[in-house]
C-alpha cells in the first residue's frame, strides 16, 4: 500500500503554530433537563460521527441512547457538548463526553482483564477517578493533531475531569479494539493492565475490556 504524504515547508509548520483553527468550538455542560431537550440530537451526532470505523461506541444509534440512559441514572454523571455558533446565534453540535465518578467495586468494572492496581481502587474510594463512558468528535478530530491542547477530543477529556476534581480519568475498551485504543493514546491515554504484554494492542485474549487512564 501506497501512502501519500504531503511535504511540509517551514513556513507551513510555522502557521501550524498559530491558535486552533477549532478554538470557535464552546465547550460547555447541560443539565439534565438540557440533555432531555437535546436527546434526539446527541442520537445524530453518535450516527454522524461513529459513522466510519474505528471509533464506535456501540453498534446503533439504539443502542447508544440506551447506554447514555443508563449512565444518565448514575451519581455524579456529568455531560459536556462541544457546538460552533453559526448565523443567527444558532449552534451546531460537533462533540460530546461523559462520564461519572467511579465506585470503588460494583458491576461497573465487570469483564476487566485481572486486578486494578491498589492505587486506582484507592482513588476510586476516595471519589477521585472519574470515568470517562464516551467520547463523541467528528473524524477530523481523530485524523490531525491528536497531541495539541486545542485538539477537541482532548479539550472534553480534560474539561470533563477538572470540572469534577478528577486527579484521573479511567476508560474501558473492547478487548482487540485496536482502533479505539490508537484514538485514545494519541489523546494521552495509557494503559493500566498489570500484564506488562497488555501493550501488545491485540494481545492476551482473556478477558473483555483493557482499561487506560489519562491524567486531566
Amino acid at each position: 500500500m501506497t501512502v501519500n504524504v504531503p511535504d511540509h515547508t517551514p513556513s507551513q509548520d510555522r502557521r501550524r503554530q498559530g491558535p486552533s483553527p477549532l478554538a470557535g468550538e464552546r465547550v460547555r455542560p447541560l443539565t439534565r433537563s438540557q440533555l432531555e431537550d437535546r436527546w434526539q440530537q446527541l442520537g445524530d451526532l453518535y450516527e454522524e460521527t461513529s459513522a466510519g470505523r474505528p471509533w464506535t461506541w456501540g453498534r446503533s444509534r439504539t443502542d447508544f441512547l440506551r447506554r447514555l440512559a443508563v449512565d444518565v441514572r448514575r451519581p455524579g454523571f456529568a455531560l459536556l457538548i462541544a457546538e460552533t455558533v453559526v448565523r443567527d446565534e444558532t449552534s451546531v453540535l460537533t462533540g460530546c463526553a461523559y462520564g461519572f465518578p467511579v465506585p470503588a467495586d460494583g458491576p461497573w468494572w465487570r469483564g476487566l482483564d485481572g486486578s486494578l492496581p491498589q492505587d486506582l481502587t484507592q482513588l476510586a474510594a476516595s471519589g477521585r477517578l472519574f470515568a470517562v463512558s464516551g467520547i463523541l468528535v467528528p473524524a477530523r478530530v481523530r485524523a490531525k493533531d491528536q497531541d495539541r491542547d486545542w485538539n477537541l477530543a482532548r479539550r472534553l477529556q480534560r474539561r470533563l475531569l477538572t470540572d469534577h476534581a478528577a486527579e484521573l480519568g479511567v476508560i474501558l475498551v473492547e478487548r482487540g479494539d485496536a482502533g479505539t485504543v490508537e484514538a485514545l493514546r494519541a489523546w494521552g491515554w495509557r494503559s493500566v493492565a498489570a500484564d506488562p504484554r497488555d501493550d501488545d494492542l491485540l494481545g492476551i485474549p482473556s478477558g473483555q475490556c483493557r482499561a487506560l487512564v489519562v491524567v486531566p
